[in-house]
């Protein structure tokens, strides 16, 4: 296992694709802020779970793979969503549950699903992307497309069976799937060092042979170079790479979580090391932003998250006639 940590003030990559991270980063900040604006608002109803301290790993892990791989998240997956191309509308008129939304309302906030973009979910269960990430891998495989399929999961699917099924399947068949751990260290509300005996997540993947490497998944620049090493490994072998990526979410597990379980002053000390704060000043040391170019990046992201809500706001509700399409069969349609 090998650690791989960028330094500070050193730029690995160049001006536009610096900025293109914060730009990206920001508009999931802004979109989540406002998500949950919404939230509070019984806008937007069901469960609701924020990705605010996260985006520098779903923005770093979808910068490294092409317009043709493939993407699984898990239920915390606005930000993979908006990174792999979904636009805010579709996303926000899904959680409105307006049928103009990306599964026309039907699954909300955690189902974002785009097979345009190749993102398969948003899934709702606990580890459920890992045989779905396999499966897809498999099928590329046996239809010649040399593909790299990325599953995004958190540490606390790693204590499933379907991550040790998934991890030995894909060891086993040398599948390309890039399976990234976005640890942020308490899965729903229980600290990783009460849940597993061994808190090294790589050990895990090691076991079944897989490569494996941590990085700081609050440094965008240190995760963008740790996955476009893992996934230039896999296109070379075809064969699987664990990636965990040591983060923190800086709000509560989802709209309904009291948090009881870590303290305020934890959760602070975190945000001295938030991923966005961090690469703004990265930027301004390497004269690459300043403070007016900032000011206009946010008034755009301001206006396109407006402009989503108005989509949204003015969007149908799915026709009652229209409720049992997809849902059951038609013994007349063959």
């Amino acid at each position: 296992m090998s650690d791989f940590k960028a330094k500070p003030g050193l730029p690995l990559i160049d001006r536009e694709e610096s900025l293109y991270f914060l730009r990206q980063m920001l508009r999931i900040r802004r979109f989540e802020e406002k998500s949950a604006e919404l939230y509070s608002a019984t806008k937007i109803r069901g469960f609701l779970h924020l990705y605010i301290g996260e985006e520098a790993v779903g923005v770093g892990v979808a910068t490294a793979l092409d317009p043709a791989d493939a993407m699984v998240a898990t239920y915390r997956e606005h930000g993979h969503a908006m990174v792999r191309g979904m636009g805010m509308d579709a996303i926000m008129a899904e959680m409105y549950g307006k049928v103009t939304g990306c599964c026309r309302g039907r699954g909300g906030s955690m189902h974002l699903f785009d097979a345009e973009h190749r993102l398969y979910g948003g899934n709702a269960i606990v580890g459920g992307g890992l045989p779905v990430a396999v499966g897809l891998a498999l099928a590329d495989r046996m239809q010649g497309r040399k593909l790299v399929t990325c599953c995004c999961f958190g540490e606390g699917a790693m204590a499933e069976g379907e991550f040790h099924e998934s991890m030995n399947l894909a060891a086993l068949w040398n599948l390309p799937v890039l399976f990234v751990c976005e640890n942020n260290y308490y899965a729903m509300g229980t600290a990783l060092n009460r849940s597993e005996s061994v808190v090294d997540l790589t050990q895990k993947a090691a076991a079944y042979g897989v490569d494996a490497m941590a990085v700081d998944g609050m440094d965008v620049i240190a995760v963008v170079a740790a996955a476009r090493k893992a996934v230039a490994q896999i296109r070379a072998t075809a064969a699987p790479f664990f990636l965990e990526c040591r983060t923190y979410r800086f709000r509560p597990h989802s709209m309904f979580d009291p948090e009881l379980y870590r303290s305020k002053q934890e959760v602070e000390g975190w945000k001295q090391r938030c991923p966005i704060q961090s690469l703004i000043r990265r930027l301004q040391e390497q004269g690459w932003l300043d403070e007016e170019a900032l000011a206009r990046l946010e008034e755009e992201i301001t206006g396109e998250i407006s402009a989503a809500v108005d989509f949204a706001e003015r969007s149908e509700w799915e026709p009652v006639s229209e409720l049992s399409r997809f849902v059951y069969s038609d013994p007349e349609v063959q």
